[in-house]
């Protein structure tokens, strides 16, 4: 599953780079379009960084760094669609993308905090 998260994060910042690339001039387009490039692009950064990370606690923030920026790059498309930009047919696929990382990172962040908390009443257990 990481190399597929990897891949799929990877790619989902090129088609961010992509839809930057084929955004009118207008300085409108290029606003929303700068922000939804910075936000497309980290989320994979984010989650490489994740899954380097030295403990849970890292990972999980790593993860949920992912998380904010998909939901902030969710946000700039919504806007360009909304203000009429780009059309919601060219868009769909790539929201629908974002939709589906969030889910499977929502669930790795889940199954993360689950393994701390198991692991950390099992510490308490051994205390006691």
């Amino acid at each position: 599953m990481p190399e597929d998260l990897r891949a799929r994060t990877k790619m989902y910042a090129l088609r961010i780079i992509h839809l930057y690339g084929m955004l009118p001039r207008s300085t409108e387009a290029q606003a929303i379009g700068k922000q939804s490039l910075r936000a497309g692009t980290s989320v994979g950064a984010h989650y490489r960084e994740g899954i380097r990370a030295r403990s849970n606690a890292e990972f999980v923030s790593k993860i949920e760094g992912a998380l904010q920026e998909l939901e902030e790059s969710r946000y700039w498309m919504e806007l360009l669609v909304d203000a009429g930009i780009v059309d919601t047919k060219r868009l769909s696929d790539l929201m629908d993308e974002a939709d589906q990382l969030t889910a499977i990172l929502v669930t790795c962040a889940k199954k993360a905090k689950t393994a701390t908390a198991r692991k950390s009443a099992k510490k308490t257990q051994k205390e006691t």
